[in-house]
């Protein structure tokens, strides 16, 4: 094997892996905005749980509330 042909190899081996690189390095940006992403949904869900724990404590309270009008007019079976 000549060493023309040896640093021809190398050189293409060299290319190959940079192009690697920056396939690897697209995928990790890529990576990243999935996460982020991620990370807003999770909020939303949370903030999503929180209002639904808010409506049904809400929805208790005005249960009782009818409840309450009920017994006072004498409506409960």
């Amino acid at each position: 094997m000549s060493d023309n042909l040896v640093l021809d190899l190398l050189r293409a081996i060299r290319s190959d892996i940079a192009d690697l690189r920056e396939d690897v390095r697209e995928v990790r940006d890529r990576m990243t905005a999935v996460e982020l992403g991620l990370a807003a949904v999770r909020r939303e869900l949370a903030h999503l749980a929180e209002a639904d724990a808010h409506m049904s404590a809400r929805m208790d309270r005005l249960t009782d509330r009818v409840e309450r009008i009920e017994r006072r007019l004498d409506l409960t079976t």
